[in-house]
């Protein structure tokens, strides 16, 4: 009787297990995209979708405290600071748990709140935000901050009340495999998509998915060869921003 009870109870947790490990896709779409060389051509029916997300630091607290609002650094190295509340930085979470990006380059990674970086003569937008143990970037107001400031002798931005995108993932010229689901993460500043009437198209070659919320989409079903992704912050209208930043470009690649 108790070997029955301990296999029903077995099966029961790895029942639970497999339940809690498939997610719900929302919103899915799927296109043809071809993938041609010179010697064939591969056509594959890829998915776009999106998982319901949950934030587990909703009250996280991300500090600019270096470099202030258009500071001016001589090149070399530039100093970053941060102070982070309501998150276990540093305790109970593996990977890089702060990640900056710089112009809308790749992110870099820190567990520490206090770094420097070699920074030649230009004008810079830092956006540095917090991450979950998934690696996507916490998005409730305060788990994310953005500053500009400058190097050398050279003009700041000009003024733009325009919102504009941040990408956390992918990186570019990631590489994945072909069963591989592929994550575009990316954060909106400056503004809220349904306040201010905007959507986000994301294209992969010469297929486009629509969102209406800041949220990880997730692309699957790639055939193998090199993708184009682009993630466009428009109007509702279809009408392109102004903003350097409104759109950002990665190559991948699937092996």
């Amino acid at each position: 009787m108790k070997h029955t009870y301990f296999c029903a109870l077995v099966f029961f947790s790895l029942s639970l297990i497999a339940c809690e490990s498939k997610r719900e896709k929302k919103a899915e779409m799927k296109t043809p995209i071809s993938m041609s060389d010179s010697v064939s051509t591969e056509t594959a029916e890829v998915s776009f979708y999106f998982y319901e997300e949950k934030n587990d630091y909703p009250d996280a607290i991300l500090e600019m405290f270096s470099p202030l609002g258009n500071q001016v650094f001589k090149p070399g190295k530039v100093p970053f600071e941060f102070n982070i509340k309501n998150y276990p930085f540093a305790d109970g979470l593996s990977g890089f748990q702060l990640k900056l990006i710089l112009n809308a380059s790749d992110p870099v990674g820190y567990n520490m709140p206090i770094f420097q970086r070699e920074l030649k003569e230009g004008t810079y937008r830092a956006v540095a935000f917090l991450v979950d143990e998934e690696g996507l970037a916490l998005k409730e107001f305060g788990n994310y901050v953005d500053r500009d400031f400058r190097v050398g002798d050279t003009r700041p931005f000009p003024f733009s009340s325009e919102p504009y995108l941040a990408i956390n993932l992918p990186y570019d010229k990631q590489e994945f495999n072909a069963e591989d689901e592929v994550t575009i993460d990316f954060l909106l500043l400056g503004g809220d998509l349904k306040l201010d009437q905007l959507k986000v198209i994301i294209a992969i070659d010469d297929a486009k998915y629509e969102v209406n919320e800041v949220t990880p989409v997730r692309i699957s079903n790639l055939p193998k060869g090199e993708h184009l992704i682009s993630v466009k912050l428009v109007q509702n209208n279809g009408k392109e921003l102004d903003g350097p930043f409104s759109s950002v470009n990665k190559r991948i690649f699937v092996n």
